[in-house]
This record gives structure tokens, sequence and C-alpha cells, in this order.
């Protein structure tokens, strides 16, 4: 990180820090005062998910107080942030945009089951057989290019394509550290086997790909031209169309191992300090209207529910090659790649 960008990060810190100091006194108080609120820790960007949250609280009366995660530490930061604080809990719901750090939660007993009602017509590959987390409104990992730099025929058409040597120095990821990209390569570590996948971050490191700290960055510089293609989200490339963006989207992989999807999870903290509050959130952000509102929003989330109306630039995930991912094999690799990330990819 470079001089100019230390002053920038330390005032996101400090200002995730108050949002969250805010986020839990008024919690507290609120309920102290007799009122109804829960405490949300999540990582879907709050852009998109701020004002579902609003409609909640209109809806049921009940406030709903986002604690969000920075784009640099996606996911990562909130759940160690619930395992520091085991002994008391402050969160009472963790919204997760994706899966494995999730998984690895409940393994620690940090999460409670909770069988929502509204979770029944969700698909049982998206419901964890134990009822402690649910799927749903899902992503998925694609790439993208830059329209006035990549003709439509030369679109990669597999994520291993960007450690071809065309796409040298030309390529974009974000760290495989955080967020989507972190539940990636864990999934690609349980799909393809540590060795295969190994190589292939080797590939991508000989390569010249450039790594940014989210999806985000890595979809504006796409954009920008400062990168041909990128690794990246469904969300952040539908934003990236609904400005004008000159860019091309290749779903990955349908003449192999598949896309990869990503579902959001929901889960009940143990130990919650507002359980009832949070057992409601939690129903209502499970209910099929609640997908349909996250699939016409700009964040085009994809319903896991074939009833529900998908986002009109993405196709059914019946029609898809998906990979076919164990998550919790995907939960067991987590750590073990991100050491080998850390240690040979990033070094």
């Amino acid at each position: 990180m470079g001089a100019r960008s230390r002053p920038r990060a330390a005032a996101k810190a400090a200002a995730a820090a108050a949002a969250f100091a805010a986020a839990i006194a008024i919690a507290s108080a609120g309920c102290d005062g007799g009122g109804s609120a829960a405490v949300v820790y999540t990582s879907l960007d709050q852009r998109f998910s701020e004002d579902l949250l609003a409609t909640f609280a209109g809806e049921s009366g009940i406030r709903a107080l986002g604690v969000y995660d920075t784009e640099a530490a996606k996911t990562v930061g909130l759940a160690a942030r619930i395992a520091a604080e085991r002994d008391r809990p402050r969160a009472d719901v963790f919204w997760s945009s994706e899966i494995v750090h999730t998984i690895v939660l409940a393994r620690q007993g940090l999460l409670d089951e909770y069988r929502s009602p509204s979770a029944e017509t969700i698909p049982a590959r998206f419901r964890d057989p134990r009822g402690v987390w649910t799927g749903f409104a899902a992503r998925l990992r694609i790439i993208i290019a830059n329209a006035d730099l990549v003709p439509e025929a030369e679109m990669p058409r597999s994520i291993l394509d960007l450690a071809d040597p065309r796409w040298k120095g030309r390529a974009a990821i974000a760290s495989p550290l955080f967020g989507t990209t972190a539940a990636h390569a864990a999934a690609l570590f349980a799909t393809l086997g540590p060795e295969r996948a190994k190589r292939y971050f080797l590939d991508l490191k000989a390569n010249g790909i450039a790594v940014f700290p989210g999806n985000a960055t890595v979809k504006d510089r796409v954009v920008a031209g400062d990168a041909a293609v990128g690794l990246t989200d469904t969300d952040d490339a539908e934003l990236a169309v609904r400005r004008g963006a000159r860019i091309r989207i290749s779903i990955p992989d349908q003449d192999g191992f598949g896309a990869l999807l990503i579902p959001n999870t929901i889960a009940l903290v143990r130990g919650a300090p507002h359980p009832r509050e949070a057992r409601s959130l939690i129903d209502w952000l499970l209910r099929p209207e609640t997908e349909a509102l996250l699939a016409a929003s700009p964040s085009a989330q994809i319903p896991v529910r074939d009833e529900v109306a998908r986002p009109e630039r993405l196709p059914r995930l019946a029609d898809l090659r998906l990979m076919d991912v164990d998550w919790e094999r995907a939960a067991d690799l987590l750590e073990p790649a991100a050491q080998f990330i850390r240690e040979s990819f990033l070094d």
C-alpha cells in the first residue's frame, strides 16, 4: 500500500469503527427503551443492503442496524469480529455475501440453529442440513472485458484462460484472501484439487495478473481500460452496464467444470442479544418477495428459487453449467488455500 493510500485506509477504518459503535449504541438504547432493533453484520455491499433493511424496518417496526465490512476486508473482518465477541455477542444476524466463512463460523459454534418458515421453498442444496444457515440471492463469478480492447471473438471462455500468455499483464483479479474471491479460491481447491489449484494461481502470477483490493475495483479498472479483462461478480458487472460502461461479459467454463455460483447466506448469531427481532429479520430476508427485490435492484442478485423472476440480463440457473462444489470441503480448504496464496501468490 502506497503512502498516499494509508491515510484513506485509516480514515475508512475509523469511519467503520464509528458506524459500528453507533449501531450498537442505537440497538441497545432502542431495546432498553422498549423499542425493537436487531444488529446485522453484513458483507453485502452497503448500497445494496441498506435500502432493504430500511424497507424491513418500515414494514415490521423493527429497526435493522447494519454493520458493514470495507471492500478490502469483505466477510473476513465481520467473521473475525463475531469470533472475537464469542463471550459477549453484539451481533444478532450474520448476513454474508458468500458461504464459506458462514460454514466456518457454524463449525466454531458461533451460529445458532434456526429453520425459518420462509426458507421452505428454497432448494435443499442452499440450506444447511443442520438448520444453521440458509442461502439465497446468489451471484455468478464471471469474466468481464473492456469492449474497446477485447473483440467478442477474443473473449476468454474459461477462468483458466486468464493464465494464457495472450493476457499477460492485461488481466485483473481481487485479492483471493477476502470476499467472494476467497470463496472462489477455496472452491477451486475443493473442486480441482489443491495441486491443480495451486498451479493455476502460480500460472496467474507468472502471467502478471494485477491484484486489486476488491471486485468493485477490478470492475473499475477494466472499465477504465487499465486492465483488458477481469474476474468479478455479476452485481459489479450489472452496475457497470447500468452506468453505460462498454464491457463484455462471459459466463465462464460452460464447456468445462462450470461457472461458480455463490449465494448470500443468513444465520442467527449464537447468544444474539435480540433473538426475536433477529428471527423476524431472517424470515423477512428469506421470503420470495425479498429475493425478487434483490433481483430487480442494481445488484441483480440471482434468485435461487426458479419461480422468482431473474435479472433480465442473466440466464436462468437451469440453463447454465454450474461448478459442483462441496462447500464443506471448501471450508476445510479455506485456510490452506489462504496460506498458499499469502506465501506463494501474493508474496
